[in-house]
């Protein structure tokens, strides 16, 4: 899907998103955007569901490899999280997550789907004494 507003009917076809939310007034910023501070704690939360899942266990955020802000969230919005682990080390897990809000419903307008975040962050797997452990495997 583009980053250009798209048919809500072009969101990634046969999934579901692994989060989805409504942002409200108070995740907003002093210019009444929601902060992108919110946007990253979702994108966390969502990155880590899929590692948690390859884990079987806990994982700790290690490193946010890149973080793209596209397009702005609006309150209202129906932001939609998807996440796909792209590479498992020995203790490591890297995801990749890509938000997309769905707007104007709300309004009475045509529903519209716009890419408004990209990401790929690295977790690792922990043990009980927050030590790294190996992810088991498949």
């Amino acid at each position: 899907m583009s980053d250009s507003p798209r048919s809500c009917d072009l969101l990634p076809e046969g999934r579901e998103p692994i989060l989805r939310l409504v942002p409200m007034p108070t995740d907003t910023n002093y210019a009444g955007d929601v902060f992108g501070g919110w946007i990253m704690a979702q994108v966390d939360i969502a990155g880590s569901l899929p590692a948690i899942r390859r884990a079987r266990g806990r994982v700790v955020t290690v490193a946010v490899n890149s973080f793209v802000f596209k397009q702005p969230v609006f309150v209202g919005d129906v932001v939609s999280f998807y996440a796909d682990i792209v590479k498992v080390g020995r203790s490591s897990i890297t995801v990749d997550v890509v938000v997309y809000a769905q707007r104007g419903l709300r309004q009475g307008g045509e529903e519209i789907c716009i890419k408004v975040t990209e990401a790929v962050l690295t977790y690792v797997a922990v043990d009980e004494h927050r030590r790294p452990r190996a992810v088991p495997g498949e």
